[in-house]
């Protein structure tokens, strides 16, 4: 159905012209890094609480769907209008409102772009561990609705973790504020939480405020070479407990290392089948020692070399290196399926020896990489689309992948979150009596199901 003159006009009135429903500039905010495509009937860039309400308000109404979007680089299909209706672009609600030093704890917009908040904390003396690998252009508002993790999550957790109140509107236009400013609070049921990874389900999220932690005074960055990719992941499984708690052990398999090797920095013997990113931090007494523990464990373990960075420059080349792998995927496939399964520590061993096997079954390229240092890999599998054999192997791989991640004890997402590329596979994991009262909650803030419907739930 069209949508209506007088709906446009009134949201053009309430964010003071900013608003489209151009179709060249639709089609800007019809897709995600899923790659899927879905039009908007509208698209409009509030630039306030209050004008976030009364889009709310007027959605409610008319029950037309709103979907939240920060810069689109979700992986699950999150911010896609599937069922048409209103993308609420959040990237002119992008201020720092505060940085307090004295307690440690930032006020920020949900368009703030989080490698500009890392910067602008660290400028302090200060850290914001979340860091995705989209962080130079991913916000602080789309990391909050998928609990964002990246690599230091092994050691400082997720953005959960840091994330202590928020101001949001829900479906109804009603503006609320959840949790706290201090280091504790039990008052009440934890809504800041509930809401931090509900996909834009449940409120629109226009301020959060985030915990800070002091910036540590070193960081030494090691690239440890493996000649088989089951020696790094048993090591990953064993560094913690053996060795010392590192704030990141990244892992990239053989495609992965040839995919970036020219970007990596250091030259790499072509026999190498897996490496590890791994960073400690603290004083620069104890990064050192660490280091040092780190470097001599894995040697232990079967490394054939560890090369520490010389200097901030070298360790920034590895971590653009890895950062752009997800991309630099395409050089193998035209298309891939970006799978972010977790398992127990104990458990990746397995899993490596498991994803191996798939891939001797399809023929297909599957690259691994990711967080391996609190069990999140990244499993792309590469194919053609528009190859019908492909595409069925390829979806059959994504099956088998998902019954052994459970089967281990894990998760089918880590930090992607559900959107509409896992809804089939969510009772996989989540029984029904469990998804009942998710439902449940959903109605209670979106009883007409306007906010991001479409999305989770099938």
């Amino acid at each position: 159905m069209p949508f209506k003159d007088y709906l446009y006009k009134y949201l053009y009135q309430i964010t003071n012209g900013n608003a489209t429903k151009e179709p060249e500039e639709l089609c800007c905010y019809a897709y995600d890094a899923t790659g899927r495509t879905f039009m908007p009937d509208a698209v409009v860039f509030p630039g306030s609480t209050s004008e976030v309400s009364e889009i709310l308000k007027l959605a409610s109404l008319e029950k037309i769907p709103v979907i939240p979007r920060g810069s689109g680089s979700g992986m699950t299909g999150g911010s896609l209008a599937v069922h048409g209706g209103i993308v609420m672009v959040m990237s002119r609600m992008n201020r720092i409102l505060e940085i307090d030093c004295d307690n440690f704890i930032a006020r920020v917009e949900p368009g703030v772009v989080t490698g500009d908040f890392h910067r602008a904390v660290e400028q302090k003396g200060l850290f914001y561990p979340p860091d995705p690998a989209s962080s130079a252009f991913c916000t602080l508002g789309g990391n909050l609705g998928e609990c964002a993790g990246g690599p230091k999550a092994v050691k400082y957790g997720v953005t959960r973790d840091y994330v202590l109140g928020l101001e949001a509107v829900i479906p109804s236009g009603a503006i609320i504020k959840t949790g706290v400013r201090t280091a504790k609070g039990v008052a009440g049921y934890d809504l800041t939480r509930l809401i931090v990874g509900s996909e834009g389900t449940l409120a629109v999220v226009t301020q959060a405020t985030l915990k800070l932690l002091p910036l540590p005074e070193s960081v030494k960055t090691m690239a440890v070479l493996f000649p088989t990719i089951h020696q790094a992941a048993k090591t990953v499984s064993e560094i913690i407990k053996e060795s010392v708690v590192p704030r990141c052990v990244e892992f990239l398999d053989k495609s992965s290392i040839d995919c970036v090797r020219e970007q990596i920095g250091f030259n790499l013997p072509g026999d190498i089948q897996a490496i590890l990113i791994i960073e400690v931090d603290g004083s620069l007494q104890t990064a050192q020692q660490d280091a040092a523990k780190v470097e001599k464990f894995c040697i232990d373990k079967g490394a054939t070399d560890v090369i520490i960075a010389s200097d901030s420059k070298q360790s920034a080349e590895l971590w653009s290196a890895r950062k752009a792998l997800s991309t630099s995927l395409f050089k193998l496939a035209p298309d891939k399926i970006n799978e972010d399964i977790v398992v127990p520590l104990n458990q990746i061993p397995e899993m490596v020896h498991r994803i191996e096997n798939i891939k001797k079954r399809t023929g297909l390229t599957i690259v691994s990489f990711g967080h391996a240092g609190d069990g999140n890999i990244h499993c792309n599998i590469m194919y053609h689309k528009k190859n019908p054999r492909e595409r069925m192997l390829a979806e059959s791989a994504m099956d088998e992948l998902f019954d052994h991640t459970l089967e281990l004890g894990g998760t089918i997402t880590g930090e992607h979150g559900v959107g509409i590329t896992k809804m089939k596979y969510l009772p996989k994991e989540i029984g029904e009596s469990e998804m009942e009262i998710m439902r449940g909650i959903k109605k209670v803030f979106d009883p007409d199901n306007i906010l991001n419907p479409g999305k989770i739930f099938i």
